[in-house]
């Protein structure tokens, strides 16, 4: 709400919109041999996980691996256009993009992803399995598997809401990712993969972490 960057704070769940979008990913997977779905412990991802469960009569596993990136700033405003770069205060928190120094080092979350999605295809072997994290830390495991540097512009991510980043294994090796946007009619343009965030205007408007 008005451009605050949740984090992983809790009490955030999903809009109704974000429930549409979840609904619409559990039809999109509703025919794959799913036999395992577990969600990062964060309300607006356990709420995402839930129809993808029910669809296929399973439960929802909490794996904290799959949490949201740690960031100073969650709980404030702080976006494109809203001027947080031009407050002193803030300077020492972005002295260094490519760690990076305002929150978990990505180098952490490629290894505490890559153990959660391991977990999850030992869960599922021989079948299929269902991961729901956020956005960056799908994006720095993405990178790390195809072998791109860690650091990037959060612009560029190809990592929009309510998608699928799939993981292909034979044996324990991965052999192939490949990304789809079920929900893609359903997301803002402004929030779609490569769009340019908007800051808030008034009150309720919000942007994309």
């Amino acid at each position: 709400p008005e451009g605050v960057l949740y984090g992983r704070l809790p009490g955030f769940h999903l809009s109704a919109l974000g429930r549409r979008m979840a609904e619409r990913v559990a039809e999109y997977l509703g025919g794959r041999d799913v036999t395992h779905v577990v969600a990062s412990p964060l309300e607006r991802a356990q709420e995402t996980a839930a129809p993808i469960a029910a669809a296929h009569g399973l439960g929802t596993d909490t794996d904290r691996r799959l949490i949201e990136a740690e960031n100073v700033f969650q709980g404030r405003a702080f976006g494109v256009g809203d001027g947080a770069l031009r407050r002193p205060g803030n300077w020492r928190y972005l002295r260094n993009p490519f760690r990076p120094s305002w929150g978990e080092p990505y180098v952490d979350q490629a290894v505490r992803m890559r153990g959660a999605l391991d977990a999850a295809r030992d869960a599922a072997r021989g079948h299929e399995a269902v991961c729901v994290s956020h956005q960056l830390p799908i994006w720095i495991l993405r990178s790390q598997v195809e072998r791109r540097r860690l650091w990037h512009d959060p612009r560029n991510r190809q990592c929009t809401l309510a998608s699928l980043t799939s993981f292909t294994f034979i044996g324990d090796d991965i052999v192939a990712v490949t990304y789809s946007e079920p929900a893609l009619d359903l997301v803002p343009p402004h929030l779609r993969a490569g769009a340019r965030a908007k800051p808030p205007q008034g009150a309720g408007a919000g942007y994309g972490a």
